[in-house]
């Protein structure tokens, strides 16, 4: 398995470990709107990566390449629709927003670790 597909089922697997772990902490620790920001957050950002993970797989493998323009009409209208989401959770008062802002954290939270075990490994393979 190349590195882009280690990284990938990393980030995608620490994704749904990261989400069960912070609504978890959330539900039992902090007030609801704040667990629910948690929850909704971490739901949004952890769809929109496998929906655009799922675009560029489809649209990058032969014989159907897309053209980009397909692929930056698909991102702004997940980002759109994303945007409309997190309005209404935050002006109807359905979720604390910083409850919201930890949970859209996880994707870059899952980014980061892999990040760093891919950077430890190669350390290690070279320090041998």
């Amino acid at each position: 398995m190349n590195i882009q597909e280690r990284l990938l089922k990393f980030v995608t697997r620490t994704n749904w470990i990261l989400f069960a772990v912070t609504s978890t902490a959330g539900l039992i620790l902090a007030p609801l709107t704040f667990a629910l920001g948690i929850i909704f957050g971490g739901l949004i950002v952890t769809i929109n990566f496998h929906l655009l993970a799922r675009t560029l797989k489809k649209a990058l493998a032969p014989p159907y390449l897309a053209s980009h323009g397909s692929i930056l009409a698909k991102y702004y209208i997940r980002f759109i629709a994303s945007g409309i989401i997190i309005f209404v959770l935050i002006s109807g008062h359905l979720v604390n927003p910083l409850g919201l802002i930890i949970g859209l954290s996880v994707v870059v939270a899952s980014i980061i670790s892999a990040t760093m075990s891919e950077l430890t490994k190669i350390i290690f393979k070279e320090a041998i």
